[in-house]
């Protein structure tokens, strides 16, 4: 198994980075995180009920409906301006070193991510790693968000491989979960926070960075 498609937002990217645009917007009232839950259950509801619309875009209005749930009344353009910060998320500091060790190992590597093409692009630029992905790939071909089965298996197709052939890297329990169950292998970093639950698939790899799972898919894959 040679071929890695890396989940980008949390598991690559720092989205702690983006705190400074929600104190600015929102002082004292911490919103990302309830932020980036309703994005992912924005995501969840659109692939459900079959109505796509950009990860970014579903964004701008989720940052809307938590701010409105505590009261605060914030402007489309006021939301567009802090969740533009996705745009400019630091990589972790394990993912140049680890990924570079898996290329030196003649594995393929690519991403599979929520994010639309054109915020991808500007993601890997701004955090300095385009180089190190063979081929990075949004879920907006097929208009549905992971962790639906199609976004894998379209994955894999773009990749010319079985997916059984090819391995998620995640930092997301549910993303780990979709790939296992969609036929993929998996492997889950553990990024501070994160867990696996009790009703997720568990991964035959598991650790607590990306050296330490990079290390063991050479040791498995190989």
């Amino acid at each position: 198994m040679k071929t890695i498609v890396f989940d980008v937002n949390e598991t690559l990217l720092d989205l702690r980075a983006m705190q400074p645009r929600f104190d600015a917007a929102f002082g004292s009232t911490d919103l990302l995180a309830p932020w980036f839950g309703q994005l992912l259950r924005h995501s969840f509801v659109a692939t459900l009920t079959d109505t796509y619309a950009p990860f970014d875009v579903l964004g701008v209005d989720a940052l809307q409906l938590v701010a409105a749930k505590v009261g605060i009344d914030l402007s489309k353009d006021g939301a567009a301006h802090v969740v533009d910060g996705m745009r400019h998320l630091p990589p972790h500091q394990d993912v140049r070193p680890a990924i570079t060790r898996l290329r030196d190992h003649g594995f393929r590597i690519a991403t599979l991510t929520n994010s639309p093409p054109h915020l991808l692009t500007d993601q890997l630029a701004n955090a300095e790693i385009t180089d190190l992905f063979d081929m990075p790939m949004s879920i907006d071909p097929v208009r549905k968000f992971k962790p639906h089965p199609d976004t894998y298996q379209s994955g894999a197709k773009r990749l010319g491989v079985d997916i059984n052939e090819m391995r998620l890297v995640a930092a997301h329990d549910w993303d780990v979960t979709g790939a296992i169950r969609a036929g993929a292998a998996a492997a889950f970093v553990a990024r501070p926070g994160m867990v696996l639950s009790r009703a997720s698939e568990t991964p035959d790899i598991v650790g607590p960075d990306l050296e330490t799972v990079t290390a063991a898919i050479i040791d498995i894959d190989g």
